[in-house]
């Protein structure tokens, strides 16, 4: 079972995209690492200020793969310098 998801984030405290790069870059970094998951930015590449981000976990049952999800968006909307504005899952 696939789950998927989208999300997008609105960053407070970056004023250039130099610095959205390296928050970002830090955050998709430990994800990968800490969690079964692909992740990857894939809108609003272009704006300092937003990200758009998809994300999909791999598991034998829908409910391994959606909590591995769910770990992954909690730990994103734990970052202090942003905020998540919509979020949407998939099971594929």
């Amino acid at each position: 079972m696939i789950v998927a998801a989208e999300c997008e984030f609105f960053l407070y405290d970056t004023h250039s995209l130099k610095e959205k790069r390296a928050i970002l870059q830090r955050m998709l970094t430990r994800a990968r690492q800490k969690y079964n998951v692909s992740i990857a930015e894939t809108d609003h590449q272009d704006l300092w200020q937003r990200a758009g981000f998809t994300l999909a976990a791999a598991a034998s049952s829908g409910m391994v793969a959606e909590r591995e999800v769910d770990r992954v968006l909690n730990f994103l909307m734990s970052h202090s310098g942003w905020e998540m504005t919509s979020s949407k899952k998939y099971h594929l």
